[in-house]
């Protein structure tokens, strides 16, 4: 950092340009702790908000970067159990392409030493996105069947893992040979390249249909998510890539009993996410730690090429997450 009152940041200009900016520190609330950012990672949501199409919730950093691992080095006067120099991976609001973030202490998970930081700020936005999904809002259940749409991104590269190890018929969908195999290398038990094939064709014919649907899609596969869903089944969106709007046949809604699930996590109150954060620190941060599970990082980038990041993303060529390098 520059000076004790400014730090470096990515801005977006007016352009829509990202420029490595000099700005000021955020301040730091009573309930939160001021963290050196060694790393962050790219979501499809910093592309959206760097188009103006994903503005921050109010109050949120609206600096792009909803991930970060880095080290504590301001603790507020309210919190406890936190100390500077503590190692810490969390979840965000925004801030996380900058060389600070303020963060709710009860939002902190701590780093373990064999991690470094690249690996941990890969896995906040991704597996929490995954489990409260899955989990709190479709209530997946063991042995049951879930459909996770986009099963090579970051999201479905955890929600496989998640799922797997639930115990539960996982069916992945991807757009080549290459994000196919790989899915199947995570668990899934059938994998379906959307390009080549009829998912919901395969799935019903060879499953019978499915329990749960975790969609990016959107507009493009309501109709077909819904005809492959089970009687009490649950459709999730957690992305319209394909549009924001579709007709729906509500008679299958209402004979087959379905729930319609929208579902964003960045909204959601510091409360909230503090109950969510530690309900999946509960149920899989052992398997985390004995790398039962793990992050699928695609590339790392210095923060430096931002730009190419952001990109490669945007060509969905990637194979889990884009991590950006902020410190050396």
């Amino acid at each position: 950092m520059n000076n004790c009152n400014k730090m470096m940041a990515i801005i977006v200009d007016s352009k829509k340009r990202l420029q490595w900016s000099r700005v000021p520190i955020p301040p730091c609330a009573d309930h939160e702790v001021l963290v050196e950012v060694h790393s962050t990672a790219v979501n499809r949501a910093d592309l959206l908000q760097r188009e103006g199409k994903y503005p921050p919730p109010p109050g949120a950093s609206p600096i792009l970067g909803l991930e970060m691992a880095g080290i504590i080095y301001y603790v507020g006067k309210h919190v406890k159990n936190w100390r500077a120099g503590d190692r810490v991976l969390s979840l965000l609001s925004g801030g996380g392409y900058a060389e600070v973030v303020a963060i709710p202490a009860s939002h902190l998970i701590s780093m373990p030493v064999a991690w470094d930081y690249n690996y941990a700020a890969a896995i906040p936005e991704v597996f929490l996105t995954a489990y409260v999904n899955l989990f709190r809002e479709a209530n997946l259940q063991r042995c049951e069947t879930v459909i996770i749409h986009g099963g090579a991104s970051g999201v479905g590269t955890a929600a496989i893992q998640l799922a797997v190890h639930t115990e539960c018929r996982v069916i992945a969908t991807a757009g080549s040979e290459k994000k196919i195999s790989f899915c199947k290398n995570l668990g899934a038990e059938h994998s379906i390249n959307y390009n080549r094939s009829d998912f919901a064709q395969v799935v019903t014919k060879q499953f019978g249909g499915a329990d749960v649907v975790l969609d990016i899609s959107g507009a493009d596969y309501l109709e077909s998510n819904i005809d492959i869903l089970k009687s009490k089944g649950r459709l999730i969106f957690i992305a319209i890539l394909s549009g924001n709007r579709a007709e729906i046949d509500i008679g299958k809604v209402l004979s087959k009993r379905l729930r319609l699930i929208g579902s964003t996590l960045r909204s959601r109150s510091e409360e909230e996410k503090t109950s969510i954060i530690n309900s999946f620190k509960e149920k899989f941060w052992p398997e985390l730690l004995g790398k039962k599970i793990k992050p699928i990082i695609d590339t790392i980038y210095p923060i430096q090429n931002i730009d190419e990041a952001h990109e490669r993303l945007r060509q969905n060529s990637t194979i889990g997450k884009i991590v950006i390098a902020i410190r050396k």
